[in-house]
């Protein structure tokens, strides 16, 4: 052990206090600040070699190769400090040879070996060696010096000056003007090094704290990426300080504000990923902070939103201090993020953070004593479950599309555990909540829809069979009936009732989903089930939801041929009339009773008579039922339509309920029941071609002159009508499309009635039920990409979302279908290039619209012919020779629009955006040989009268020029030397006929026959082959040859 500090080596005693007036450590506030005097040091003047340096070097070259030595380097080098810092107590230790140097030299030789890792780059490894092993030192010097500290000095809290707390302000002061260095990696290293001390030390001085600081403060806006993440890791300790949020009093600029502000500006502001993750798990977790830290859930990288489900939510401790709708948009953004590690990250997060939170606390509750030993797991609990299912509230995020179903599947799918363990006996369906029975139905969605069926098993094993289920859902049904007539009974300020009814309502809903998925095989289960389900159809106080889900059960029921089908539909339809004449009845029956007492009240109590103001209730009060009557029935109808698929005229019921309930209802007078019976005769329309044409009309009539709801649904039930009777209902009623056109136009006025017209044309349009011959098309694609980039569907994220899908996937799945893009480019660009001269005009500051030459950069892309789907050669087209195989007429024609729209009569500044865009085009040798040369003649032409004026366009005019000029010429090369081939092919035969004219006949005028008319059959392949390439000469020339030597062979075979 050291003794005290050596006087003759040092002029400062390492007993004396600080001036400071209260100790500054990492978890109290700066109070004072300054600024650091010059932007840079100098390094220091070389000494000569001593032992010493021999000493301090090797450490740090030792600490560079691996950190396994790091702790045994540190345990020498403090070894070294203390040699040269402290009076040695016994003469008698062995020596480390330092003995004869001063603290002094020791902090020169430290520092000049730290400040030659500066410079190192960040790809190199040793440079994060080297600061770890400086910061790791540096922390267990303090803690060795801290143990020499008197208690009485410690107790106090004042800061004690040491030879480390020395060491440490000397190097901290040579650092710190590196961070304004010019270098980057100067700045990076020098930057890493001081937010590793700040993370290794527990306290620092008080000025030394404001200079890290402020210089700190510099850094978090640095140009470099990497500079910044180590900022604001330094930063992220800091920023305790400063947790109620309030500035410090200094004239600093940069304290005016508060660290946390500033840390929370750049944690929502930063373009660096890395940065923004860096501050999202080293901020401190406050009541203040929690919300910016939160919402990096919808950070654009997929990195930092993983890092706040694994890291930061895993830290926050127990969940249930988040508020409800926090926990379920969590839930809700994680399970249905885009990325995948994202969605397990918060898969995993519910299914083994949350639940351990709840288990903890009903395991508390319920007295269990003794935890599970280390390393096993716990038990399940299946109250704590039932927890966590109120915790995020499952009456409201259990419904269809809700986040509690998918947040359930995961569960199963992770916990084997509760998944074997879970239990459904007669005591949980006899007090069923409305987490239990959600449970039960996630349970039972899963073991049918996951693991290929492997776990249906676990259904028979576990769930009631088909009747015991029926005698549940009748009592629960019941339940529901009863509260429901209680609240309509009471006082509407009574909110206990309610919340009770939209539970019962939940729990029946829950077991008509686990119905929906049953097995009926069994015939007494399947009749128990289906006289159930018939009764309570014809309840009037069905909820809708209930009631839709009642009708889906009994379709599958019954049998899905035809003869089920109108079973299915009798029985729903007896149900209809049911209702209707219950709640008939029921008026009937309130009428009599008024009648029987009306001769005691003919005169009013203030003797004016009051006849005749019943009269006008009690036709109100008829009409209220009539509608509520007709509503009910048609909600009945409309369920049962939605599961039909069978010809209408086939279906005698169905032809009746068309004709007495449908029909009368779209002539009501009332607005609701109208608007209903336009859902139902649009189904109905769907049944039935015939029908569907002879109410299309009253459609279109019914989208002119409705509000926007049923502007919508008149526009969703015409493109369903197409979508199922085809092209040919379009071509007979041509004024349909202008139905859609003006729903587009009307943005400004409804904008959901646009974002619902843009889904209805791109599905007719992705489908082919507008045809290519549909003199509308282009009319329609133009709106739409015009639609896309116009700056008035900004705030339509439903249109543009469509959009982004649609015109690329349109584009690409035909060459048809890329060439109209292209007809329709230009006037699209046009219509663009005057909205953004609107703009600049009337100075529009919040219309912010895409640069135009980015919208060509689209319109070329989307016509690009390498993209393009070609049937079975998709595999081949991501290899480029088959890329620039590819046809390319489509672009040839693009740069002739181009050349076009260039000579004609439009303004300066449009011509200086189109013509960057010629050099964009895909020039493809595989295109039509004519077409190129076109092309290039009309490039020429542009080029030699100077149609483009401005630098950049003539570059791009020149750039297609060179690009088909080197086509052509190619073109032209092997033309000639296909021509050659054929002249040379030519002389020779020439050559062939003069020798055999000149040779002696061998077999005399027959042979000679012969010879002519081989000669005669060669000259007339050479005329027919004249325009052939050279392989169909060679190949003719091969064909002669082998028929010469079969020739031969039948010769000397007959001889033999």
């Amino acid at each position: 052990m050291p003794g005290r500090v050596s006087t003759a080596r040092s002029s400062r005693s390492s007993a004396a206090v600080s001036h400071k007036s209260s100790v500054q450590t990492l978890n109290s506030r700066a109070s004072t600040a300054s600024r650091i005097s010059s932007p840079y040091v100098e390094t220091p003047e070389e000494t000569p070699e001593n032992e010493l340096r021999t000493q301090v070097s090797s450490m740090f070259r030792d600490a560079q190769r691996t950190t396994a030595s790091h702790r045994k380097l540190v345990i020498n080098l403090r070894k070294i400090q203390e040699a040269c810092c402290y009076e040695p107590t016994s003469k008698k230790k062995n020596k480390t040879g330092a003995e004869d140097f001063d603290e002094e030299q020791f902090t020169y030789e430290f520092t000049r070996c730290v400040l030659r890792v500066m410079p190192v780059k960040k790809s190199e490894s040793v440079g994060e060696r080297a600061i770890r092993f400086i910061g790791l030192f540096l922390r267990h010097a303090n803690e060795k010096d801290n143990e020499l500290i008197p208690e009485a000095d410690q107790e106090a809290g004042i800061m004690v000056e040491t030879p480390s707390t020395r060491l440490t302000s000397h190097l901290m002061a040579a650092i710190l003007p590196l961070l304004t260095a010019k270098e980057k990696f100067v700045r990076y290293r020098s930057t890493q090094l001081i937010s590793h001390v700040i993370n290794s030390l527990e306290a620092i001085d008080d000025d030394l704290f404001q200079l890290l600081r402020h210089g700190l403060l510099k850094r978090i806006h640095d140009k470099e990426a990497m500079v910044r993440v180590q900022a604001v890791l330094g930063l992220g300790r800091l920023a305790g300080n400063e947790a109620d949020g309030e500035a410090e009093d200094s004239d600093d600029d940069d304290s005016g504000a508060g660290l946390l502000e500033k840390l929370l500006d750049v944690l929502q502001n930063d373009p660096s990923a890395d940065v923004r993750r860096s501050l999202l798990v080293n901020l401190p977790i406050l009541p203040n902070t929690l919300p910016f830290l939160l919402e990096r859930a919808r950070d654009q990288d997929p990195a930092t939103r993983r890092a706040l489900y694994s890291r930061l939510l895993p830290a926050l401790g127990d969940f249930r201090h988040l508020s409800l709708s926090m926990r379920e948009k969590l839930l809700r953004w994680g399970l249905r993020d885009r990325d995948e590690n994202v969605r397990k990250a918060a898969g995993k997060l519910f299914r083994e953070r949350w639940i351990e939170d709840c288990a903890g606390t009903a395991e508390a509750e319920d007295g269990q004593e003794g935890e599970a030993a280390a390393g096993e797991a716990k038990p399940p609990s299946f109250s704590g479950l039932l927890e966590l299912l109120e915790r995020i509230d499952v009456v409201n995020s259990g419904v269809e599309n809700g986040v509690a179903l998918e947040a359930m599947k995961g569960f199963w799918e992770g916990r084997p555990d509760y998944r074997d363990a879970v239990t459904f006996d007669d005591n949980f369906w006899d007090t069923l909540t409305a987490e239990a029975v959600f449970m039960a139905r996630s349970f039972n969605d899963f073991c049918l829809n996951e693991g290929n069926g492997k776990f249906e098993a676990l259904i028979e094993e576990k769930l009631p069979e088909v009747t015991k289920l029926a005698f549940y859902l009748q009592r629960y049904i019941t339940v529901l009936v009863e509260a429901l007539k209680r609240v309509a009974a009471q006082e509407p300020s009574e909110d206990e009732e309610e919340e009770e009814t939209v539970e019962q309502e939940f729990i029946v809903e829950q077991l008509l989903h686990i119905a929906r998925t049953l097995d009926y095989s069994d015939e007494a289960g399947r009749r128990k089930m289906f006289a159930l389900l018939r009764q309570s159809l014809s309840i009037p106080d069905l909820p809708e939801e209930v009631t839709k889900l009642t009708v889906e059960v009994l379709r599958g029921i019954c049998a899905s041929d035809a003869a089920g089908e109108r079973e299915f539909c009798s029985v729903v339809l007896e149900a209809v009339a049911d209702v209707h004449d219950t709640i008939m009845d029921e008026a009937t029956s309130v009428d009599d009773d008024e009648s029987f007492h009306s001769a005691k009240s003919v005169v009013s109590s203030d003797g004016s008579p009051s006849k005749s103001q019943k009269t006008e209730e009690e036709d109100q009060e008829k009409a209220i039922r009539e509608i509520m009557v007709n509503m009910k029935c048609l909600h009945i109808v409309q369920c049962m339509l939605e599961n039909v698929e069978g010809n209408l005229q086939q279906n005698a019921n169905l032809v009746a309920m068309l004709n007495n309930l449908v029909v009368p209802a779209v002539r009501s007078h009332e607005a609701p029941v109208r608007e209903r019976g336009l859902l139902c005769l649009g189904l109905c329309s769907l049944l039935d071609k015939s029908l569907a044409e002879e109410n299309l009309t009253l459609f279109m009539h019914f989208f002119s002159k409705g509000h926007s709801a049923l502007q919508i649904t008149a526009l969703q039930i015409l493109t369903d009508i197409l979508n199922q009777h085809g092209a040919q209902t379009l071509e007979t009623n041509p004024a349909l499309l202008k139905v859609y056109l003006k729903a587009l136009k009307s943005g400004s006025k409804a904008p959901e009635v646009q974002a619902a017209a843009t889904v209805a044309i791109a599905k007719l349009m992705l489908g082919r039920v507008i045809s290519d011959s549909s003199p509308v098309i282009e009319d329609l694609l133009r709106t739409l990409v015009v639609l896309y980039f116009d700056p008035s569907t900004a705030h339509n994220q439903s249109v543009r979302q469509t959009l982004s899908y649609f015109l690329p996937v349109y584009s690409f799945s035909r060459k048809e279908n890329q060439d109209r893009m292209r007809k329709v480019a230009l006037d699209a660009l046009h219509k663009l290039f005057e909205v953004q001269e609107t703009l600049d005009d009337e100075g529009d500051a919040e219309a912010e619209m895409v640069g135009i030459s980015t919208i060509g950069a689209h319109l070329i892309d989307w016509t690009d012919p390498r993209k393009c789907y070609v049937p079975g050669n998709q595999l081949t087209l991501g290899d480029e020779g088959s890329k620039k195989a590819v046809n390319g007429d489509v672009h040839l024609e693009f740069a002739r629009d181009l050349l076009e729209r260039l000579g004609s009569s439009i303004s300066r500044e449009e011509k200086k955006l189109l013509a960057p865009l010629l050099q964009k085009l895909h020039v493809s040798p595989a295109s039509t040989h004519s077409l190129l040369r076109e092309i290039y003649a009309e490039v020429s032409d542009a080029i030699d009268s100077k149609l483009v004026a401005d630098a950049t366009g003539r570059n791009a005019l020149f750039k297609i020029h060179v690009s088909l000029g080197k086509i052509v010429n190619s073109l032209k090369e092997k033309e000639d030397d296909s021509n050659g081939l054929r002249e040379s092919m030519r002389s020779s035969v020439n050559s062939r006929k003069s020798r055999e004219s000149v040779a002696p006949s061998v077999t005399g005028e027959e042979e000679d026959n012969a010879d002519k008319t081989e000669l005669g059959k060669v000259k007339e392949g050479e005329v027919e082959e004249e325009d052939d390439d050279e392989r169909t000469v060679i190949g003719g020339r091969r064909d002669s040859l082998v028929s010469e030597l079969l020739s031969d062979g039948d010769v000397e075979m007959s001889g033999l």
